[in-house]
Order: structure tokens, then sequence, then C-alpha cells
């Protein structure tokens, strides 16, 4: 897996996101001090949620060759007495059954982001000079 590097940009908050060849930003909104030139930390985490839970259903329907034509996932995150509360909307669009759909319901679970942030997780901070 590509290395995620992050470094100051314009403006109070904005930061320079690149991997590898890919260049993107991250900004706070203007209400929490940022410029809103990209999406918040935050955002990126749901982002990746969302993708990765999209991506394992539509690898699982094509292995399976099930008829899904797309899935729709939405990630709102909020903060409740110190706990981030992830809350996942899944629509599934095509002609599926009742045990297909509830089957990619259980793959949904299954996506690695899902499982990183749902299981055990260790972060290793080195000061490099």
């Amino acid at each position: 897996m590509r290395k995620v590097v992050s470094q100051f940009g314009e403006g109070p908050l904005q930061q320079k996101l690149s991997t590898g060849d890919l260049h993107y930003l991250s900004d706070a909104e203007i209400s929490k001090g940022g410029s809103g030139t990209g999406p918040s930390p935050h955002e990126y985490l749901g982002a990746a949620l969302a993708a990765c839970t999209s991506m394992t259903l539509k690898m699982y329907a094509e292995r399976k060759a099930m008829n899904l034509k797309n899935a729709i996932v939405t990630v709102d995150i909020e903060r409740h007495n110190d706990v981030e509360i992830l809350t996942r909307h899944i629509e599934l669009v095509g002609d599926l059954d009742d045990q297909q759909r509830e089957r990619l319901l259980e793959i949904a679970q299954k996506c690695p982001i899902h499982r990183a942030l749902a299981g055990e997780i260790q972060i290793k901070t080195q000061l490099v000079n």
C-alpha cells in the first residue's frame, strides 16, 4: 500500500496530501477555521468506509453473478460522549432477491476498512529528524 503524505497547504488549516503520484487536499470547514477547500480528515474517514464498502459489494456481487447495478453508500460521522459514531446507509440498486440483499449486508460488514475501524487499531508515531 502506498504511503499518504500530508504537509501544510495554503490558508489556516489546508493540508496538501499525496499518495504516490496522486495529489489532493484536506481542509476544515470555514465555520471551523478552515477555508473549505477540501474534505476534512473526518470526511476522508467516512469516504474510506463508504468507498471500501461499495468496492467490496461490487467485487462480491460480480464474483457471485448477482444483478447489482450500484451500491450507494452514505456515511455520517458524529461524536457523542467521546465516542465516534459512524452511521452507514447502503442503497442496493439492481434486481436482487431478499436473500441476496441480506448476504450483501453481511459482506458489507467484512470490508477491510470496516474491519479495521471495528477492530483494534495501533498508531505508532515517530519523530523524523
